[in-house]
């Protein structure tokens, strides 16, 4: 006997969910009524965890100590006009004038116990006063920042990679320094041509400095590899330096070994003699060869070691044959200290290539934007614009740190929304970590910072400041002495 069954008896799953804090259909169409509210709301809601880093690592104190104060003295104070500008520069506006549109954030203002921020006027003015001196007080004050950042972050490297480079800002106006040089993407306009160094193991700017638009020479080179070493952690032992071709010359090699790192750099010059006969392959598939000999430059005082690959020509239908075996092949020659073979040189030398998405990414944050015509105002901003960059990186770092694996417990996977994050550029991490619309009510006699629980950057956001608020209060690591040696001490109370 065959029982009937009614149909879709299957009951409907109860979802666990918590209904109270879902949102609800909203529809908006061009009769929905507008109108204006009387607290405060800001886009950048991210701030907060700048504000929260700067306590962290006390940058204030960083500042006083180690900025040497241009000879105008700003009613504000040096630190709030300078805090100013990289707050600019750390939102993502890489023009003065710019502070016309965030003058009011109440999340700025906050921060400056302000109702309003100074007029752009205020800041052309502080910016007009600065020079060389104030740049290369900026220099030290991020070497005190690495340092700090790195013990915050655990990090030890014994060895790096210094990746140095030079670049080209194109000038449309008479700016001063500005010379007619290598610039392939406008042929013929003048232009700066700075010179950048990064650190691999990180990716930060490490120094650097705003050059004419001539090319650099051996002599500069020289003396820019004498001031690597002033700008190292204590952690670091062992430096590997990679340069390009323009650093090739007895006096910059001279300078590299005196000051004892090893070194590959490019080779545009030297034609060292290899043996026809040590030529070898370490891939049959590859049609790569390798060689490398110890040559003498003339000229130079010491003899170094080059290393050089090679790859045949691709043949051309009805071209002539070239009459010397040379012309078949293109060559890639270094010069270098490392004792490795040949291929596992160029290797380690190639990693360098990661460099030019880091200037690229640098001169999109306001490298390019030049506010002056006087070279020392355009010199102390470059160093500026470099220090933004490098806090941008710290925050990254640190939201990454965020998300690991506490001792003792595991990290929620709710708060997650930052790993990877060092990988991001800086335009997405702004996505993530600084648009975020926030509400700063008045209450009670108090601020108070609050995020959407609808948005789902708010767990991970929530996480990262408790996070910080957690290692706030603490003894910080440079106090407490249980890593490496800092080389830059400050004067602590």
């Amino acid at each position: 006997m065959v029982k009937r069954q009614k149909r879709n008896t299957t009951k409907k799953p109860v979802s666990k969910a918590d209904k109270k804090d879902s949102p609800e259909a909203r529809k908006i169409s061009a009769s929905t009524h507008y109108e204006t509210c009387s607290e405060q709301l800001s886009p950048f809601g991210g701030t907060l965890a700048l504000i929260k880093f700067i306590d962290l690592i006390k940058f204030e104190e960083i500042f006083e100590q180690a900025y040497h104060k241009p000879k105008r003295e700003p009613k504000p104070g040096n630190y709030k006009m300078v805090m100013g500008i990289l707050m600019l520069i750390f939102i993502g506006f890489n023009r003065i004038a710019h502070f016309a549109y965030i003058r009011t954030d109440p999340m700025l203002c906050g921060f400056f116990g302000v109702v309003s921020l100074p007029v752009v006027s205020t800041f052309w003015r502080y910016v007009n006063s600065l020079g060389i001196n104030q740049s290369n007080s900026l220099l030290k004050i991020m070497s005190i920042l690495r340092e700090r950042v790195w013990q915050q972050c655990r990090l030890n490297y014994s060895k790096i990679h210094i990746d140095i480079d030079t670049t080209v800002e194109t000038l449309y106006g008479n700016q001063q320094g500005g010379r007619k040089g290598h610039n392939t993407k406008h042929r013929g306009k003048k232009g700066y041509r700075p010179m950048l160094c990064f650190i691999e193991e990180t990716r930060e700017y490490m120094s650097g400095k705003l050059r004419r638009g001539v090319t650099v020479g051996g002599k500069e080179c020289a003396s820019f590899v004498k001031t690597i070493k002033h700008r190292l952690p204590g952690c670091v032992k062992t430096v590997v330096v990679r340069a390009d071709g323009e650093f090739l010359s007895s006096k910059s090699i001279a300078a590299l070994i005196e000051e004892g790192y090893d070194f590959i750099v490019g080779n545009k010059q030297c034609e060292p003699d290899f043996d026809p006969q040590a030529w070898y392959r370490p891939w049959r598939a590859e049609e790569k060869e390798y060689n490398s000999c110890v040559f003498k430059p003339f000229g130079w005082k010491v003899a170094c070691r080059f290393v050089v690959m090679r790859v045949l020509k691709k043949p051309v239908e009805h071209e002539q044959l070239p009459l010397f075996e040379d012309d078949r092949y293109i060559y890639r020659i270094f010069c270098t200290s490392l004792k490795g073979k040949a291929h596992e040189v160029i290797a380690e030398y190639d990693k360098r290539a990661d460099v030019e998405n880091l200037i690229g990414e640098a001169k999109r944050e306001g490298l390019d934007a030049i506010p002056s015509t006087k070279f020392k105002n355009n010199y102390a901003w470059f160093q500026l614009v470099m220090l933004a960059y490098n806090i941008w990186r710290y925050m990254k770092m640190l939201a990454q740190v965020s998300t690991q694996k506490e001792q003792g417990g595991n990290c929620d996977t709710a708060h997650d929304g930052f790993k990877g994050i060092v990988d991001n550029t800086i335009r997405i991490a702004r996505l993530k970590l600084l648009f975020i619309a926030a509400k700063v009510p008045f209450h009670n006699n108090k601020t108070t910072v609050k995020y959407s629980i609808h948005d789902a950057r708010t767990p991970a956001m929530m996480h990262f400041l408790k996070f910080l608020d957690k290692a706030r209060n603490k003894v910080r690591p440079w106090i407490e002495g249980s890593l490496w040696p800092c080389r830059f001490a400050l004067n602590t109370v």
